[in-house]
């Protein structure tokens, strides 16, 4: 049962109204503060992990990143925490579950979660009094935002140049296409409102912005009658409001906030629009421009045109078999459909968005008069009732499942529901769903309402604009060049005087970034308030099918999975896994072709996947073994449709649609390219680790930068009709392999489908044939390897890494704690606050037997990879108090006990038993967090992390290729 409130209602609020949603089990309060105005949405659910967001509505009007580096520079200190770096700090003094802050296009929010009230309670005290009563130093903004400063910061005689950790954030952010793309034709979209602007902030407009713009922009836009306090959990919305206005609301007054929030303009004729985006000099252009058109629709706040545009973008675009869909993923005038199709319902306006990427400039006309023939072949031949039901169908799925593996239930649910908050909507609309369900079934039952849709919005819509964005390698050059000449000229005007201040200010930085605050006036928990070991959820095996059965709270859906040992594979076979793995839901299947296919699964399930998972032993990284894992979910009503479903994939799939599958290839190759800029750091360090271990090695290769460039070679091979019909062979050779082997099964739901679903697979699956199983081993690996990777980014991602041990040695405790250690005590401040870097630490992986260093958005290179030994040298010389260590040892308590969704916790026993992963051996693991030391930190670092042992890895732009040589990196290019 929801938690439901006990209309208890602080007499500084009142109550808007209660709603019950029986579909997601809570209830929605709503309240308005009286003396200011601010609104407080409150979910009130039967959940322990509290959530807490608090929004303001933030409208830049420029480029200048205001908002974003404002989101920063508000956590750096505040009234009533003056130390430097609060936000950081609570982060290890914690035991959340989240703890985060985000820009979105029109409204700044800061969120977080936690399982434990006294934490809860803590981040609150924090989190509130930052937002409200921030300090902004100068020197903050300074460090967060933007500054100018010598190259060595002491002298004078050396180049100036800008630092800042958002000036960098966005400089990595903006190298990727994608990106580019989408704030490019947003710009065009939207001519005179907030969404012209890039909120991020664009980095050659980040420098323009003045401390007093900062101060301004916060002085009218942090004050609650601008916010937004959403809630979820089962804290009662009292006691949160109790704590509002105690800590924040008694002491302000209302305030009359205006902002320009305003719909946009409308065009009266469609707009062309060619533009460049950066690529290394010398790197061929051919087939790399990005085509897209983009539509203004209606209201995001408005349900009755939002869940049209939903239906409508799903009608054309959800999968391979919808018209728009298709024609885009089939024409020749481009490799893959563009990332950014789809409904965009998050600003006030929504957008639809189609395209292709992998073209050419002089394709854009052709492009665009493949879509409209399409659009007009749609609204000739309307759409199939059948599937429209399958649409509803996935909506209602969307909204019933509880998800939170990643990123807290409840947060997901205040995210949903911000957004008309924001624009003035009602965000109940948006969180039950079944009422405008049920209106948009009757809808549908006209055929002419679709074909109506797309006539109205898209087709008669004149505000839509083309896009083209072509590759160009000389434009980072000559970037590079106007901004060195630029600084150069403000350097030759520089007074003695201006001189000296930047000098001045850069040493005040330095000092202030290695002052040691008085963080005890900051609440923390201990290790007296960290429970005991979580419990699991339980399943009931079945040994007629080798079936594990979970009765779990899914709300209405049911998990299923086959899971497989992997056979013996060589190497060539173990390579094509990760296609055979992404293709086998893509392809089709017995009598049916891939669309019927995409039909089936769309009409039956939430969807259905494949993958391949490996691990070593708990006490040896070089003994392996690995599953291949067919999964699905479904409303509990269409159990048995699965379960068929996965049986005929997992019996039946076909590798004979040759064009098909060269199309999917296509695409994920384009995904992968585009994972370099947002991902580089888990790249570099995956290049690293390449040598330390089976599943680093086949992480690397299979996943990683050399999966990447094999998908490149790959895709152009495929151009070649025999080398295409042989990789479909191949496939379905690996595909005969596969099914040979023996098989379990996976079964999640609530108590009462769990006896229907077993019978139902019982009957599919008890007959069927397999041989015994051929076990898949890999030969152990052990090499070093130093290598830099070259692609086109403004920014760096660096690496190094260290063979270490298995997750049950007694010394992967103390490397694990170590990891937070050395990102807490050195790394933070010497990569992020003086590197300028957006994010860098290090971590232990006990899953592969690594220990990894790394950078994220990085302005440097070599004084990182140096930072990273002096972490150790810092390790050994310096003084350690108890509390850094406790404030480690708790990050490490606070990620195992990071809560799963009702089937995601199901899942995640299942498959930890399912490679030794036991709940007594995590128990061992947890003690030994628990009882590590500052001399177990220091033993263990001495004995795995010596010098001789390390590889590195970085991932770069050409223009460091002398540097990179320079410090011995073999060049590898993507």
């Amino acid at each position: 049962m929801a938690a439901t409130s006990d209309n208890a209602m602080h007499p500084a609020f009142e109550k808007i109204r209660s709603h019950h949603i029986g579909t997601l089990n809570l209830d929605v309060e709503e309240y308005r503060h009286i003396k200011t105005g601010a609104r407080h949405l409150h979910l009130a659910a039967d959940n322990d992990e509290n959530v807490f967001f608090v929004a303001l509505r933030t409208f830049p009007m420029d480029s200048s990143g205001v908002a974003h580096i404002l989101e920063h520079t508000a956590l750096c200190g505040s009234e009533r925490y003056p130390v430097r770096d609060p936000f950081f700090m609570m982060i290890r003094r914690s035991l959340n579950t989240f703890m985060n802050a985000f820009t979105s296009s029109d409204w700044t929010a800061y969120p977080f979660a936690s399982m434990n009230r006294k934490d809860f309670d803590n981040l609150l005290d924090v989190y509130l009094d930052s937002v409200f009563f921030s300090k902004l130093d100068k020197l903050d903004f300074a460090q967060e935002g933007h500054r100018l400063e010598f190259d060595k910061p002491e002298d004078p005689t050396s180049d100036l140049v800008y630092r800042g950790v958002v000036y960098n954030e966005m400089k990595g952010a903006m190298s990727s296409a994608t990106s580019q793309l989408w704030q490019n034709l947003s710009s065009h979209l939207f001519p005179t409102t907030t969404y012209h602007y890039n909120s991020g902030g664009e980095p050659d407009h980040i420098t323009d912005l003045s401390y007093d713009d900062l101060l301004a922009f916060y002085k009218h836009h942090y004050h609650p009658s601008n916010a937004i306090f959403a809630t979820y959990g089962n804290i009662p919305a009292v006691e949160h409001q109790e704590r509002f206005e105690k800590l924040v609301l008694k002491r302000f007054d209302k305030l009359d906030v205006k902002l320009p929030v305003y719909d946009e303009k409308r065009m009266f004729a469609p707009l062309r629009v060619e533009q460049a985006y950066a690529v290394n000099e010398g790197e061929p252009t051919e087939a790399k421009t990005h085509i897209v058109v983009g539509w203004l629709l209606g209201h995001s706040f408005d349900l009755e045109e939002n869940l049209e545009g939903q239906l409508l973008s799903s009608v054309l675009l959800d999968n391979s078999a919808s018209p728009l869909m298709r024609a885009l993923e089939t024409t020749e005038l481009g490799q893959a459909p563009s990332p950014l199709c789809g409904l965009e319902d998050s600003n006030r306006e929504m957008t639809f968005v189609c395209g292709i990427e992998g073209s050419e400039p002089a394709q854009q006309q052709a492009l665009e008069q493949l879509i409209e023939e399409t659009l007009k072949k749609v609204v000739e031949d309307g759409v199939s009732s059948e599937r429209l039901e399958a649409i509803l169908h996935q909506l209602e799925l969307h909204q019933r499942e509880i998800s939170g593996d990643g990123f807290p239930y409840g947060l997901q649910l205040i995210m949903s529901a911000i957004s008309p908050m924001v624009h003035g909507g009602d965000p109940v609309d948006l969180l039950d769903l079944e009422p405008v369900l049920a209106r948009l079934r009757e809808k549908i039952q006209d055929p002419q309402f679709v074909p109506n849709l797309i006539r109205r919005k898209l087709l008669d819509n004149p505000h839509r604009v083309t896009l083209t964005l072509r590759p160009d390698d000389k434009l980072e050059g000559l970037r590079t060049e106007s901004i060195r000449a630029s600084l150069a000229q403000r350097k030759a005007k520089l007074s003695d005087e201006e001189t000296a201040q930047i000098v001045e200010r850069a040493q005040a930085l330095e000092d202030r970034q290695t002052r040691k605050d008085d963080d005890s006036i900051l609440p923390k928990v201990d290790l007296t308030d960290v429970p005991l070991q979580m419990p699991e959820p339980e399943g009931r095996f079945d040994g007629d099918l080798s079936a594990t059965v979970y009765a779990r709270g899914t709300n209405g859906l049911v998990y299923q999975q086959v899971v497989l040992p992997l056979p013996s594979l060589n190497e060539e076979e173990l390579a094509l896994m990760p296609y055979y793995t992404a293709l086998i839901s893509e392809v089709g299947c017995g009598e049916l072709d891939y669309l019927q296919m995409q039909d089936r699964i769309s009409a039956e399930t939430g969807g259905i996947s494949a993958s391949f998972v490996s691990k070593g032993k708990i006490d040896n990284v070089q003994d392996m073994s690995g599953y291949l894992v067919f999964s699905g979910k479904a409303l509990a009503r269409n159990s048995d449709a699965l379960a068929r479903l996965l049986k005929d994939v997992y019996s039946n799939a076909r590798f004979d649609e040759t064009g098909r599958i060269a199309e999917i290839i296509a695409q994920i190759r384009a995904r992968r390219e585009q994972a370099v800029t947002g991902s580089g750091h888990a790249l570099a360090m995956s290049a690293a680790a390449q040598g330390m271990s089976p599943g680093a090695w086949l992480s690397f290769r299979l996943g990683g930068l050399e999966a990447i460039r094999r998908t490149k070679s790959l895709d152009k091979s495929l151009k070649e009709p025999a080398e295409l019909k042989a990789f479909c062979q191949k496939l379905t050779d690996l595909h005969q392999k596969v099914g040979k082997q023996s098989r379990q099964f996976l079964l999640i739901g609530e108590d009462e489908q769990l006896q229907p679903m077993l019978d139902d697979v019982k009957g599919l699956w008890q007959n069927a044939e397999s041989a015994p199983d051929s076990a898949w081993r890999m030969e152990p690996v052990n090499y070093t390897t130093h290598e830099a990777w070259l692609t086109s980014t403004q920014v760096n991602f660096c690496a190094k890494a260290y063979p270490t041990v298995a997750v049950d040695h007694p010394d992967a405790a103390a490397l694990t704690v170590l990891g937070g250690f050395l990102r807490n005590g050195y790394l933070h401040r010497a990569i992020r606050e003086k590197g300028g870097a957006y994010g860098g630490g290090a971590a232990q992986d006990s899953v592969n037997g690594t220990f990894k260093f790394f950078s994220y958005r990085d302005p440097r290179l070599a004084d990182t990879l140096a930072d990273f030994d002096k972490a150790l040298e810092w390790l050994v010389e310096a003084d350690h108090s108890y509390q850094d260590l406790e404030e480690s040892i708790l990050g490490v308590i606070g990620q195992l006990d990071k809560p799963h969704s009702p089937a995601g916790a199901a899942r995640h026993a299942f498959h930890s038993a399912l490679f030794g992963r036991s709940a007594e051996q995590r128990g061992r693991f947890r003690e030994r967090v628990l009882a590590t030391t500052i001399d177990d930190l220091k033993r263990v670092a001495a004995d795995w992390l010596a010098p001789e042992k390390a590889s590195t890895a970085v991932v770069t732009s050409a223009d460091n290729r002398a540097l990179v040589e320079q410090l011995g990196l073999g060049i590898q290019e993507l």
